[in-house]
């Protein structure tokens, strides 16, 4: 049985919308265990036992959310030359953009020698007030299929052995 391991953090709903779609997405393919973890409750023995990843996070001050960072600062070195080749992706909830939050993921995942197999999937909520960026996000409809479309490809090319 492979695993797909989501590792996610979300401050106001949007990222965790998102990353739950792609488990559902995932969950549809048989053959692969999904686990969705808080970026605080997930770590090194979790990233090492996974065979898949999808890393969600909004996109904070141009970066990825601090509670994703700690995650990656808390499993890099227990995991650095023990993950080379295994396959990746990411979603990113932003505000405007959301390359920059992608870009940071990518030049970890480099450092982890992961391989993407999928370009980042980023939704822009267009939050750009204080009062718009700290409300509670709901992600449309079209997004989370999109989502749930990469978590299901994610899982099949597990399931399949394709990555």
């Amino acid at each position: 049985m492979r695993t797909l391991l989501i590792v996610q953090h979300s401050l106001t709903g949007g990222t965790l919308q998102m990353a739950q779609a792609a488990a559902d997405g995932a969950r549809q393919e048989g053959g692969v265990t999904v686990r969705l973890l808080h970026a605080s409750q997930a770590g090194p023995d979790d990233v090492l036992q996974a065979d898949g990843y999808l890393f969600a996070t909004p996109e904070n001050l141009a970066a990825i959310s601090g509670q994703l960072k700690d995650f990656f600062d808390r499993c890099y070195y227990p995991a650095l030359d023990r993950l080379n080749g295994r396959p990746y992706a990411s979603l990113i909830c932003a505000g405007s953009d959301g390359h920059n939050a992608a870009r940071q993921i990518e030049r970890i995942a480099t450092g982890w020698r992961l391989r993407a197999v999928a370009e980042p999937l980023i939704v822009c909520t267009h939050a750009q007030t204080p009062e718009a960026i700290l409300a509670p996000k709901v992600i449309d409809e079209d997004d989370l299929v999109r989502c749930q479309a990469l978590g299901e490809s994610m899982a099949a090319g597990l399931a399949l052995g394709v990555f």
